[in-house]
């Protein structure tokens, strides 16, 4: 069955579930929604979705909104792919990071993208930005010192967890801005682009 996904793929939370529809080798649609495509504020698609965001998915008769459950509901869905973990602990230590990746690291740095991706140079707020660098700077150095130890966000293995902090990396390390080099995590981030399902996802140009 194919399932469709609505939203704009500019959108990270798009992101996150496009790249996870490639990991799982979904056959799927993606219907361009919202911002200038417009439909998200439409009776149809309030109905699906009352938010009027994107993501939304349609999976036959189900409908679901919230970009990290969905990637959990198709991770959930297709296990034999390995990115749920079957284990509670290890499933609720890759939980932690993707309610961190939205509650914490997303908040912190996306100022910093609207001011350089969607405002024009001369409108932009340089405390603004300054502001979102100086909050996202320690996590980064957090998540480097949590990828010293481990391959990958929950352990030796890719799993669900990482696909929403990629997609956050993709944005930051797309902003022109000096970057710190945090080996761990660069290594970690080259290890996940170069993989052939984050073609269209990971390299999308940011606008």
């Amino acid at each position: 069955m194919t399932c469709r996904i609505w939203g704009r793929i500019s959108s990270i939370n798009v992101r996150k579930v496009v790249f996870t529809a490639q990991l799982l080798d979904l056959t799927f649609e993606r219907v361009d929604a919202g911002a200038a495509f417009g439909i998200v504020r439409t009776p149809q698609y309030q109905q699906r979705n009352p938010n009027s965001l994107v993501p939304l998915l349609e999976d036959g008769d189900f409908t679901l909104w919230e970009s990290n459950v969905i990637v959990r509901y198709l991770c959930a869905r297709h296990p034999e792919r390995g990115l749920y973990p079957p284990e509670l602990q290890a499933r609720f230590d890759a939980e932690r990071w993707m309610d961190w990746q939205q509650t914490t690291l997303n908040p912190a740095g996306r100022e910093a993208f609207i001011q350089l991706i969607r405002t024009p140079a001369e409108q932009r707020n340089a405390q603004a930005l300054a502001a979102s660098v100086a909050a996202t700077q320690p996590l980064l150095a957090m998540l480097d010192a949590r990828l010293a130890s481990r391959r990958f966000m929950a352990g030796d293995t890719l799993t669900m967890a990482d696909i929403p902090i990629a997609c956050e990396m993709h944005r930051w390390w797309g902003l022109p801005l000096e970057h710190a080099q945090h080996p761990n995590l660069r290594r970690w981030y080259d290890s996940i682009r170069s993989l052939p399902a984050a073609s269209g996802a990971l390299d999308v140009p940011l606008s």
